[in-house]
């Protein structure tokens, strides 16, 4: 799956699309007061990632167990230092509503969910993040 995001900022335009192996589709997310950048943050759009890859991941796994998963609810929460300082402390928590399947076996698939979610392994690891190509425009 080949995935990329694109942020066009500009004069208080803020637009957000995202391109997933050629299914294009866009997020509203309205830009900053003063016009200059978006009014979500990265680190709240990478907490978003993880509760969303983990709610995703969990109705995903169970179909494979055969477990009806009728209700997910993620909350990730952690902190940020300073400007450039990488997160910390985060976590999260899981509350999943499923029936057919024990406490057990529910537990199971959350605990096994967490071993293959995407989003939180990518962070788990040294994932390289390349500046590929930069264009510059100067007007006078």
């Amino acid at each position: 799956m080949k995935i990329s995001a694109q942020v066009h900022n500009q004069n208080g335009q803020h637009r957000v699309a995202l391109n997933t192996d050629n299914q294009v589709q866009s997020i509203e997310i309205a830009p900053k007061s003063n016009g200059l950048g978006s009014s979500i943050n990265g680190g709240e759009l990478l907490f978003l990632a993880l509760a969303t890859c983990f709610c995703n991941d969990i109705y995903r796994e169970a179909a494979k167990h055969e477990i009806e998963v009728r209700g997910v609810e993620v909350e990730v929460t952690g902190e940020f230092g300073q400007a450039g300082e990488p997160a910390k402390n985060v976590s999260y928590r899981v509350k999943i509503t499923a029936s057919h399947a024990t406490k057990d076996e529910v537990k199971a698939l959350i605990e096994h969910t967490d071993r293959v979610t995407e989003i939180q392994n990518t962070l788990r690891t040294e994932t390289p993040v390349i500046l590929d190509q930069t264009e510059v425009n100067v007007f006078d």
